[in-house]
């Protein structure tokens, strides 16, 4: 059971840090992180989470991740499910943390879209279902590339944080305006139930693309990264 408690409080972190940057920082007045810093507390979740669990759990944190882990070989089937429902749960409870926060506020008003995932008129910039759909697979297929090459015993031991953390920083630089970004199924959900309405309407993409992306992702550094027999 610590490892799926890992799972659950890594997630949490990741999205009380990622979307509550973006909730609660990114236009402060005057102060304002704007998208480079959403992007990079994104990043910093994944860095100092698995530094922290990553002996624990592996820190997937993600579903997408979970999974295409099984599918490169690294996970266990065993542990797929109770790994998928802790991060949704972690996820669903930052989300219920960071919604009490952002309420305090005068003025808070959901429809803002509590940094919820979509497309079309969801979108940050206006962007088609069918791009949605590509960035996110494109994506978390890099992801899950990076991730299982650089925690590939072969690789440099004690950098895959760094290079992990780094990787998430620059998938959100590059689709936050198409997205959000999303890349994480358990991130998506965890605040568009609070959101309701459309985010849940447009939530089955950021699943099936983010799980198609994890899954060709971890086929291919399989394919490539294959020891010489």
């Amino acid at each position: 059971m610590k490892k799926y408690l890992a799972e659950f409080i890594g997630t949490f972190w990741l999205v009380l840090g990622g979307c509550g940057s973006a909730v609660l920082a990114a236009a402060f007045p005057h102060l304002g992180i704007g998208l480079l810093g959403v992007s990079l507390a994104f990043g910093l979740t994944v860095l100092t989470m698995a530094f922290s669990i990553g002996h624990i759990s592996g820190c997937n944190l993600n579903p997408a991740v979970t999974i295409g882990l099984w599918t490169g070989g690294r996970l266990p089937a065993k542990d797929v499910l109770p790994y998928i429902i802790a991060q949704v749960l972690g996820a669903i409870v930052a989300g219920g943390v960071l919604y009490l926060i952002a309420s305090g506020k005068a003025g808070f008003d959901l429809s803002a879209g509590f940094a919820s995932n979509g497309y079309g008129e969801h979108s940050p910039g206006g962007y088609s279902l069918q791009a949605a759909l590509l960035t996110e697979i494109v994506m978390t297929m890099m992801f899950l590339f990076v991730i299982l090459g650089s925690t590939d015993k072969r690789a440099p031991q004690g950098l895959a944080p760094i290079a992990i953390g780094l990787c998430l920083t620059l998938i959100h630089l590059v689709s936050i305006p198409v997205t959000n970004t999303s890349v994480n199924p358990a991130r998506s959900t965890g605040v568009a139930l609070f959101v309701g309405d459309w985010a849940l309407a447009q939530l089955w993409l950021f699943w099936v693309a983010p799980i198609i992306g994890g899954v060709l992702g971890a086929m291919i550094y399989r394919f490539i990264g294959r020891e010489p027999s």
